[in-house]
């Protein structure tokens, strides 16, 4: 008989695959990937991939794969400023929708630009008032300073750090916790019980977003994964790692395979009831 201190906790989260993983590739083979390789679902980047725009598309690819989406990320990126309308809040509308058909929870939104100064202006009021409307979870993400050189410039308002303003629901990335050189755990920490998704991926500290297979980094994947479980933590853990440089579709499918088995196997906590504590930095509380 299994001594309580061996009892493995698996936690309620489920383990997503994002569609831009799978990048040069198409949102259709990020569908396939996912269900050959077992994830628990994807998350659709709204992107230049016409696929990605179209709900009865996804609708039939998650039916015909029997792989759910489980959250919509918004088109927020520099390559995405004429999808779904040029209006950012027409966007996060149109993301809603979407998910709210798609029965996805969340939908992941970037902090503004900084010269989309009436958008930044509103943005906390009106992401609240926004999550005020539906049941969906508006988890904005954590972003970072673009560097070139010795020269830093502040790309996002009201802020990179997500933190320093009152959210609702949090999506922590940790290769953009790299990148901006944060203490990845305090900012868990500073999350607290808003943290509702995770966007797990390495990185080495770089000036790029590098979002690099979990465990090829210096990032604590593990550390932040373990923490989760203990806590019941019962949001997505989304994949979200660049294999731009796989030289073939099996060495991208390698990686995706590894990067999942890194994220089950520290999903699985083996904590007795008198260790199941979690330091202060990664206490999540199940809502």
């Amino acid at each position: 008989m299994a001594e309580a201190r061996d009892v493995v906790r698996i936690p309620d989260a489920k383990v997503a695959l994002s569609t831009a993983s799978v990048y040069p590739e198409s949102t259709a083979t990020a569908f396939e990937i996912a269900a050959r390789l077992g994830y628990d679902g994807v998350e659709v980047m709204v992107w230049t991939d016409p696929v990605s725009q179209d709900i009865e598309a996804l609708r039939r690819l998650s039916d015909y794969h029997r792989i759910p989406v489980l959250a919509v990320h918004a088109p927020c990126l520099l390559i995405t400023q004429r999808v779904w309308s040029t209006d950012p809040w027409t966007k996060l509308q149109r993301a809603r929708a979407a998910a709210e058909k798609l029965g996805a929870s969340t939908v992941v939104v970037h902090p503004p630009f900084r010269w989309q100064r009436q958008y930044a202006r509103d943005f906390v009021e009106g992401i609240w008032r926004m999550a005020d409307e539906t049941d969906v979870r508006f988890a904005v993400e954590n972003m970072y300073p673009w560097r070139y050189r010795d020269r830093e410039m502040l790309a996002y308002a009201p802020d990179w750090d997500v933190t320093k303003e009152d959210y609702r629901h949090f999506t922590i990335d940790l290769s953009h916790a790299s990148t901006s050189r944060t203490d990845t755990l305090a900012m868990v920490e500073r999350m607290g019980d808003r943290l509702g998704h995770v966007h797990l991926a390495d990185g080495r500290g770089s000036a790029k977003d590098e979002h690099l297979v979990p465990g090829r980094g210096d990032q604590p994947c593990a550390e932040v994964l373990e923490g989760l479980a203990r806590s019941g933590f019962d949001g997505h853990v989304v994949i979200e790692v660049n294999t731009r440089r796989a030289m073939s579709s099996a060495e991208r499918e390698a990686d995706l395979a590894e990067a999942l088995a890194f994220t089950r196997l520290h999903l699985a906590s083996a904590s007795s009831p008198s260790s199941l504590s979690t330091p202060s930095s990664l206490r999540v509380p199940r809502r």
